[in-house]
């Protein structure tokens, strides 16, 4: 089969790069002509594990093309996958869909075939209607079908995702296109993947649906965690404790600085705007969205707390600005909240991350960014985890004492053991566990 995937971003790459391993002939076309130019020499434009494996290897057998002409690209082939950004607009929350129908107008000028056109951005219940409508407006004699796809990757594990996922959606109402569909994901059929087959309105909802009821199960145990702090609780023993309830479920209970990145944050509030503008408002999402945005506020005030109520004049040492581990994703990230906040209040920040500091040093700016843990907890008196990156779980406690200025952690995803922290002489607070203070004789901060 032949198919061609419009946009080049995070979901176009990794989806048309796992279609490609499947023996799928793809073309992935993008109008940023250095973005291709760079994919055709092997340099992967994001930080997922194992893409630049993927590709080169796919790209080397012909398998994976990159173009920015989108006319040879979906000439001939058996669908078009439209994998476009689809930012939350200015003013109102709801999704942009600019990118979305410009690319349904171009691909109906130049398909030569029966086509299925798929969206496979997240995109708003109605949307895969009205590419149909632009489609046979532009191109009258088109012979197409439009399916909704949506995509359940998690930046970091994104490539598992895709050749092992919980389920594959499809939304479409012919069985012609069914059919294409099958046969595009017939590999992962045969590992027993369950495909979900529902109308388009469907499966755009499955999508939204799916995030913000994540959204709220992290949103619900940050809550939790704030109780247990007041009432001498343990978060984790009540998450696990609630999590192994079938029907509940374990996954999505950690507790930490709210939630961000591509996805949550666009789609709750894009899920809220098309519930209110249908009359239906989906108050708990809102409230969702609420809780979150104040949570990444309230976590600078931890560390204010730790440091005796002000950080003026002090070293903030910060460990992540990542939104979440393995990915050099900023978007909506924590820390782009608590950063600027600790710096309004008079800290110097110094901080490191493993793979997000080149998109970071563009929103921060004033950070002194580290080469390494070590060199970012240097002189300072308090070190803040906000990322829970592999290489900050297994810090020398007794080294990071020796080198901050005063011992401190306020640790954001509960790397630490709070007892650990505390028999190598730190004041440590964590998210719904008791702060400690220091069992030996190194001090504490003021």
């Amino acid at each position: 089969m032949r198919i061609a995937m419009i946009g080049t971003g995070y979901v176009g790459l990794v989806s048309g790069a796992c279609f490609s391993e499947f023996g799928v002939e793809t073309v992935c076309v993008d109008k940023d002509a250095s973005k291709i130019e760079r994919l055709k020499a092997g340099i992967i434009p994001i930080y997922e594990p194992g893409l630049d494996t993927l590709v080169a290897k796919n790209a080397g057998a012909g398998r994976l093309t990159f173009t920015t002409d989108i006319g040879p690209a979906v000439k001939g082939v058996d669908a078009v996958f439209i994998a476009v950004g689809t930012p939350s607009r200015r003013g109102d929350g709801h999704a942009d869909l600019s990118y979305v129908y410009a690319a349904a107008a171009e691909i109906a000028r130049e398909i030569d075939k029966y086509t299925v056109i798929v969206t496979k951005s997240t995109v708003p219940v109605g949307t895969g209607r009205e590419v149909a409508r632009i489609v046979r407006e532009t191109r009258p004699d088109a012979d197409f079908d439009v399916a909704s796809n949506p995509e359940f990757l998690r930046e970091g594990s994104a490539i598992g995702d895709f050749m092992r996922p919980d389920r594959i959606v499809i939304g479409c109402e012919t069985e012609r296109a069914q059919e294409v569909m099958r046969q595009l994901y017939r590999p992962l059929y045969i590992r027993e993947a369950p495909i979900v087959v529902a109308g388009l309105e469907t499966a755009e909802l499955i999508k939204y649906a799916a995030n913000a009821f994540l959204a709220t199960k992290i949103t619900f145990i940050n809550e939790i965690a704030d109780l247990c702090e007041q009432v001498g609780a343990n978060v984790h023993d009540v998450a696990r404790g609630i999590g192994l309830d079938g029907r509940i479920g374990r996954k999505f209970l950690h507790p930490g600085p709210g939630y961000g990145g591509s996805c949550f944050p666009k789609d709750t509030l894009a899920l809220a705007k098309t519930a209110a503008d249908h009359g239906s408002p989906v108050r708990l999402v809102e409230t969702v969205i609420d809780v979150n945005a104040k949570r990444k506020h309230s976590m600078a005030n931890r560390v204010l707390d730790m440091c005796g109520g002000s950080v003026a004049g002090l070293t903030v040492g910060v460990l992540g600005v990542t939104f979440k581990p393995d990915t050099d994703d900023m978007r909506d990230a924590p820390s782009l909240d608590i950063i600027p906040i600790l710096q309004r209040a008079g800290a110097t920040v110094q901080a490191y991350d493993p793979a997000g500091m080149h998109e970071a040093k563009n929103l921060l700016p004033d950070v002194d960014w580290k080469d390494g843990a070590y060199q970012a907890a240097t002189g300072a008196d308090v070190l803040v985890i906000i990322t829970e990156w592999n290489e900050f779980r297994a810090l020398q406690l007794d080294r990071l004492a020796e080198i901050m200025k005063r011992p401190a952690i306020v640790d954001l995803r509960n790397v630490y053991n709070p007892d650990d922290a505390a028999k190598a002489g730190f004041a440590y607070s964590s998210i719904g566990r008791p702060a400690t203070r220091p069992s030996t004789a190194k001090g504490a901060t003021a």
